[in-house]
């Protein structure tokens, strides 16, 4: 073979495994959708690895979409929230820290600006080389100071948000403050408004504020419930719902499935697919298409199962055909109950309600669940199909809500405690390199919500052993799954909202749960638990191996003291010592004064030893 011909073929050859290297060095192009207020029984397959069975304890559920996938991917079937409530378990997902490392414990903003701060997940995908977008539910009340003023801080590059869709009319349902109504400029806005859109784009209103001022208007709000055959939440000491009762629990859409607000997230996602290079219009605003020359990072935020619980009327009538188990409430558990537990539960009581509301309020929920289902599955095949149909290697990471939602479990509805029924919510990961995320794994070791900023940072070229990123208190769930990472203990978690401070650590065995400040003034008795009596710190211990429900609190339980102590110990170690972070905000702080707690640094090392 002649020299020209050597060399023509090993240039060939050059060329050929660049090119082959470059493709094994692709981005993948990354779907996370997160589900709001979704408990994990709405889930077929989450049903059968946990319990053997199908349908949740209370009936039927159906779920198509993510029985697939589950089988397409691998499911991380033991995962926690850091706080059942909404901002502050979506700033753990977003930061991949955990409430005390962030500072964020509640529905406060946070400042970028504070010196503990660092890049959100977005950010980071950005400099990484992605195209970022968000649509729907953030939650993230992330705030910066621009020309000495605090605003909103833009964590994705692009952000289709619901509050503007709901004022296009692309939704069955909203809630916002109005300035004009009909194109009348009004003398004084109507505050947080609850209006339905018809199929024929009609605004219909629900305010007493409304009525009071629009005399022509009175009684609308009646017509709706009856419309819409709303059932809100309501206090039996203060007699029965009224037209204007918060928090509806059941009801129909008014709008066909498709054309509600979840239902615009998933074809908007498909608008943005289908326009590639290119702008397209979602309602009044205009965006960029997907760009082919990036890989992107795409977020949904669904808003279902969250209230207004309005599944469109097909998917009704279906579920109401099924008959649920209520779960039962025996007044005797508020006795023993935590008393920050009990104030969650008193002030979403659902006992009282009747049977057929009680039937009304499940069967409405679970078709929600349904529909959703329905949308995740519409979004997972149009970005699964884009992926492929340019050779792009793809990642989907689905959240089976930002934390769970009781249905009369302890006799209440809601979220916020660390009870099973509010913190257990699987993850499934979906990848097209199936050695990273095998199809059908099932993962039995724990996982928690701050996994998955470095998941999805790891699969978008992020070496998460650089120092920069050195901040994150998460796994890589890839390196979960194939067991490279010494599996966790424990789980720990902290919320604000509702019960007050409060911190929860769970084993395999046990739920153990404190009060962990005596109020929330930032920065103020840190430390207090340490010193505490322990009948102060409201504690609650539940043997969940045996009571996997947690109704009998054993805190006080002298046979299981030893526990008490090892559990109350690491839990305080970790959360209040182990550099806990406390940011001020108020009338004359700006969210960057900050405090520090680091009594025992490495407390926090996922082992415990209970024996």
């Amino acid at each position: 073979m002649s020299l020209k011909r050597i060399f023509i073929c090993s240039l060939v050859l050059t060329l050929f495994i660049g090119k082959f290297m470059s493709a094994q060095k692709q981005k993948p192009n990354v779907l996370w959708v997160l589900t709001d207020d979704q408990r994990y029984d709405a889930i077929r397959a989450f049903n059968k690895m946990l319990h053997g069975r199908e349908m949740s304890e209370l009936g039927y559920v159906e779920s198509p979409n993510v029985d697939k996938l589950t089988k397409m991917g691998t499911t991380f079937i033991n995962t926690y929230c850091q706080a059942s409530g909404c901002a502050p378990s979506r700033a753990s997902m977003h930061y991949g820290r955990y409430p005390f490392r962030s500072g964020v414990y509640e529905f406060e903003y946070h400042n970028n600006l504070a010196p503990h701060m660092r890049p959100s997940l977005p950010e980071q995908m950005e400099a990484l080389g992605y195209e970022t977008l968000h649509i729907g539910k953030l939650g993230v009340r992330l705030k910066t100071k621009k020309n000495g003023r605090m605003q909103g801080a833009e964590m994705y590059k692009q952000d289709i948000s619901f509050k503007q869709l709901r004022k296009d009319g692309l939704t069955d349902w909203g809630k916002d403050w109005f300035h004009s109504l009909d194109g009348q400029k009004l003398d004084k806005p109507i505050k947080s408004m609850e209006f339905f859109v018809t199929e024929e784009g009609q605004f219909l209103y629900r305010s007493k504020d409304y009525e009071a001022r629009f005399p022509d208007k009175k009684g609308e709000a009646k017509s709706i419930m009856e419309k819409y055959d709303l059932f809100m939440e309501y206090n039996k000491k203060k007699g029965p719902m009224t037209p204007f009762s918060p928090g509806i629990l059941a009801g129909v859409s008014s709008r066909k499935a498709g054309k509600t607000r979840d239902g615009y997230y998933s074809s908007i996602f498909g608008d943005f697919l289908k326009n590639e290079d290119k702008e397209f219009k979602a309602g009044s605003r205009t965006f960029d298409g997907v760009a082919t020359d990036k890989p992107f990072f795409c977020h949904i935020g669904f808003d279902f199962p969250h209230t207004p619980v309005l599944p469109p009327a097909d998917y009704r009538e279906r579920f109401q055909k099924h008959k649920y188990k209520v779960p039962a409430f025996d007044k005797k558990e508020l006795q023993s109950m935590p008393k920050q537990f009990q104030k969650q539960v008193k002030s979403s009581y659902s006992d009282h309600f009747t049977k057929e509301e009680k039937q009304k309020m499940i069967q409405d929920y679970y078709a929600f669940c349904a529909y959703g289902d329905a949308l995740i599955g519409q979004a997972v095949d149009d970005f699964v199909a884009y992926s492929e149909s340019k050779k792009q290697p793809w990642m989907i990471v689905y959240v089976c809500g930002d934390h769970g939602w009781k249905l009369n479990d302890h006799g209440s509805v809601s979220k916020f405690t660390p009870w099973e029924v509010d913190s257990h919510n699987p993850i499934v990961v979906v990848s097209s390199d199936k050695k990273a995320f095998p199809a059908g794994k099932v993962v039995e070791e724990y996982a928690e919500f701050v996994d998955i900023a470095p998941t999805i940072m790891a699969a978008g070229g992020a070496s998460l052993d650089d120092e920069k990123y050195d901040y994150l208190d998460g796994f890589n769930m890839a390196e979960i799954a194939s067991g490279k990472v010494d599996g966790r203990d424990y789980v720990v978690g902290e919320n604000h909202a509702v019960t007050g401070p409060r911190a929860f650590i769970r084993t395999k065995d046990f739920m153990f749960s404190i009060q962990s400040r005596p109020d929330k003034k930032r920065g103020v008795n840190m430390e207090w638990a340490r010193t505490a009596e322990y009948k102060d710190l409201d504690p609650c211990l539940y043997q969940t191996s045996k009571d996997p429900h947690e109704l009998h609190n054993l805190a006080f339980n002298k046979k299981y003291q030893k526990e008490v102590e090892i559990l109350k110990k690491k839990l305080i170690d970790v959360v209040l010592g182990d550099g806990r972070i406390e940011v001020g905000w108020g009338k004359k702080a700006d969210g960057t004064t900050v405090y520090k707690s680091d009594f025992a640094p490495g407390a926090h090392d996922h082992k415990l030893k209970m024996k």
